[in-house]
């Protein structure tokens, strides 16, 4: 039986349900230190197609790979929870800044060193920019086929994969041979909760920057515990051109970002009858608010 190997792009990205009025830096960049940290919604979708192929194929493994901050070593853990076999953490101070362009550049080099893949997953979009351009960006770099707005795998074979898209106006299925990268919407499936065993197994896995910023013997930490020890990939450690990374890479520049607050500064209480329920209709199509 085939045994496909899987990664799953995710992100870590704030929480923009609290967004506030410290939530840019003077250079246009998000200052995510005010912002609580997420796993972004669609990746937890995507991870979820790639745990279906997991459970449908035994010996199918998903390697979980994710540009960030150390604290991005989070949503690695959140992988291993709930199945992921191994996570990898792309940082480094050169991939700061990085918009969308450098984003998936960053995320093709890491991934041409992974080298051995058949399934490229991922969100369609993440919260914190919704722009949808880093799977699409990554397929293009990498020269593979592409599928995109996926809700469902519909047939898998060693040679084929089959997938429901999710459109505007229906919905459409889609055949691809491997390599492909597939980025899936919020209408697919929701991830399984977390594993109370693997929770315990996973739970003080680490990268050894994070280890190395507290009081223990990083040296020892899970020396004899390998599953325990997250993968940590510098800027040195993927063959890329360095111009093309972090804000000096990234041609996308953000003039301005503000918090809007819907206030209510009137109110009305209508009674269940048919005829306030007309005239307030009236009313709002007279000022335009509907209509």
């Amino acid at each position: 039986m085939k045994e496909f190997r899987i990664v799953v792009l995710a992100k870590q990205v704030p929480d923009t349900r609290n967004v506030g009025k410290d939530a840019m830096k003077a250079d246009g960049t998000v200052n995510r230190s005010v912002l609580p940290a997420i796993f972004n919604p669609e990746d937890l979708h995507a991870l979820e197609q790639a745990l279906r192929i997991k459970d449908k194929f035994p010996g199918s493994t998903i390697t979980i790979l994710t540009m960030g901050p150390v604290r991005a070593a989070e949503i690695l853990r959140e992988g291993f929870y709930r199945g992921a076999d191994d996570g990898i953490l792309l940082t480094d101070r050169a991939f700061a800044g990085s918009d969308t362009l450098a984003t998936s550049y960053a995320l093709a080099c890491a991934i041409r060193k992974i080298k051995n893949y058949d399934v490229i997953v991922c969100g369609r979009q993440a919260i914190d920019g919704d722009t949808a351009q880093v799977g699409p960006q990554v397929a293009e770099k990498l020269g593979i086929p592409q599928i995109t707005y996926a809700e469902e795998i519909v047939s898998l074979t060693k040679d084929k994969i089959q997938i429901k898209r999710r459109l505007e106006r229906g919905i459409e299925i889609v055949e691809s041979t491997f390599p492909v990268l597939i980025t899936v919407n919020n209408s697919a499936p929701h991830c399984r909760p977390r594993n109370a065993k693997r929770l315990m197994k996973y739970k003080h896995a680490s990268t050894l920057s994070k280890r190395q910023e507290s009081e223990e013997d990083y040296l020892s930490t899970g020396s004899n515990n390998t599953h325990l020890t997250i993968k940590e990939w510098s800027v040195n450690d993927i063959e890329c051109d360095h111009e093309q990374l972090g804000l000096g890479g990234s041609p996308t520049k953000v003039k301005k970002v503000d918090n809007v607050v819907f206030q209510s500064k009137e109110s009305r209480r209508l009674d269940d009858f048919d005829d306030d329920i007309h005239v307030l209709m009236k009313e709002l199509i007279t000022s335009h608010i509907v209509g």
